[in-house]
């Protein structure tokens, strides 16, 4: 997946990691799930169906949408499930949380399983935050996806020979006429800098996966970690689960938010 378009550049000098509580975060998650379950059981009594459980997300009055969220089977031990216990619910529920109503359906997948057609175990990539993962978004009939992932600053450094410049700008590094377009660089009030682009995903000769467009981030942190992120349209490849979406599915401002919020970071 061209290793999310040279996100891995660098991780910061510095020390320091802004002091995060999660627990609190994703204990009001937990609540808000319990009030939509609350809600969803009583529709359901009203209606004679039987089957899959359809999550209804909250919205208003003239608001249709709902997320029906599932995870891929991933096999025994894992990284995904040998990690130590953590809030409840799976992380496409967290993420679900998370998000706006308009966002679609998501499940958990392993998109090298799709591509590649690897086994989950040879598929599964380290995942080292609490949301880290590869989600499948379905809406209007197509199917985009969402990559997310937490890297400290050992694996920044290993990856990359050298550690990431907070001070450096993505925006400039890259001539506009390659793959980063519309792109904005925040020095947010912490120090943390964010970095939100468009990639066109122009087809590259000899990829027998063609992506289609996407936005990508990156979150460069005082204690030198960061935060990758892709919002993709789809794939086309014989591994495809639908059409690409009009739009990647989440947009430059709901990723802004999930990446500056803790409940990506692990627990500090």
């Amino acid at each position: 997946m061209n290793d999310v378009h040279e996100l891995l550049d660098r991780a910061a000098d510095e020390a320091g990691a802004p002091g995060f509580s999660t627990d609190a975060v994703y204990a009001r998650a937990a609540r808000i799930r319990r009030r939509r379950r609350a809600v969803v059981s009583a529709a359901v009594l009203t209606v004679a169906a039987a089957g899959a459980f359809t999550v209804a997300r909250a919205g208003g009055p003239a608001d249709t949408a709902h997320s029906s969220v599932a995870t891929t089977p991933l096999p025994t031990g894992s990284p995904t499930t040998s990690a130590a216990p953590g809030p409840a619910g799976t992380k496409a529920e967290r993420l679900d949380a998370l998000l706006p109503p308009d966002v679609g359906e998501i499940e958990q997948v392993l998109i090298l399983a799709l591509t590649k057609q690897l086994p989950p175990e040879q598929a599964t990539p380290d995942y080292l935050g609490p949301l880290d993962g590869e989600y499948a978004f379905r809406k209007n009939g197509g199917v985009g996806y969402l990559v997310l992932s937490y890297e400290d600053r050992k694996t920044v450094t290993e990856k990359t020979g050298r550690p990431a410049d907070p001070d450096g700008d993505l925006c400039t590094e890259v001539p506009p006429s390659t793959f980063r377009t519309h792109c904005t660089r925040e020095v947010l009030p912490d120090g943390r800098v964010l970095t939100v682009w468009n990639d066109p995903m122009q087809f590259r000769g000899g990829d027998d996966v063609r992506w289609g467009p996407e936005l990508t981030g990156r979150l460069v942190q005082r204690d030198g970690s960061q935060l990758l992120v892709r919002s993709s349209t789809g794939f086309e490849s014989t591994g495809t689960q639908g059409p690409l979406l009009d739009a990647p599915p989440v947009s430059r401002e709901q990723l802004r938010e999930l990446l500056t919020g803790p409940e990506v970071l692990p627990p500090s």
